[in-house]
């Protein structure tokens, strides 16, 4: 089912957007407390999407799908907006830049994967890339509203440990996924199988292959 509402937060977090960008464009420390409140908010709506799906078992394929695409759309819209607004400038745009890339391939990474029945699970590591990430996201928005204290560096020194822990776990995904390139896909025009659900179902445990480091 579709209309849910762990799936109407999801959606959520993309009608989001629009205000988030918006909010960049308010005169004085209003456009810092807008956008790191859009920022929060949205980002609450992810920890809730995911704790209904699980309590209610209402997880869906289209919840799947949508997820982590609504958080990359706004990991990327900080991202770019913090650059454009020069929040972030100089060397650490190359750590953005590193930020940004390799959620692109891994994503690309993700699908593949997803075609052929192996799950991509997601380390311990990456998911401290992911806290210290939007962590300093959430510094840089803040900026200089509360010149007391050094929001701005902060936040571009957890810039600078994301994109390290990017490169690195980037890379483990890649060396992990790299024996997969190598196999042989469906054959003349019959169309691949879809992949199954990354979780165990109602009546047994799930066919996806996990991912081995």
């Amino acid at each position: 089912m579709i209309v849910n509402l762990p799936n109407l937060l999801t959606i959520s977090r993309i009608v989001f957007l629009p205000l988030f960008i918006g909010a960049f464009y308010l005169d004085g420390p209003i456009a810092n407390w807008g956008t790191l409140t859009i920022f929060v908010a949205a980002g609450i709506t992810d920890f809730l999407d995911g704790y209904f799906a699980r309590a209610w078992k209402q997880q869906s394929n289209f919840g799947r799908f949508l997820d982590p695409i609504a958080d990359k759309l706004l990991i990327a819209a900080a991202i770019v907006m913090l650059v454009a607004f020069d929040r972030i400038h100089g060397l650490t745009v190359r750590a953005a830049l590193v930020i940004l890339c390799r959620e692109i391939l891994v994503s690309g990474l993700r699908e593949f994967l997803a075609e052929i029945r192996v799950s991509v699970p997601v380390s311990r590591l990456a998911k401290w890339k992911t806290a210290i990430q939007i962590t300093a996201i959430g510094c840089l928005l803040l900026g200089d509203a509360v010149p007391a204290l050094p929001f701005d560096e902060l936040g571009v020194v957890g810039i600078w440990v994301a994109a390290v822990l990017t490169l690195i776990t980037g890379y483990d995904y890649f060396r992990s996924g790299l024996r997969h390139f190598s196999e042989e896909g469906p054959k003349g025009n019959a169309a691949p199988e879809p992949a199954k659900e990354d979780r165990a179902g109602e009546n047994g445990a799930s066919d996806l292959k996990p991912l081995r480091k």
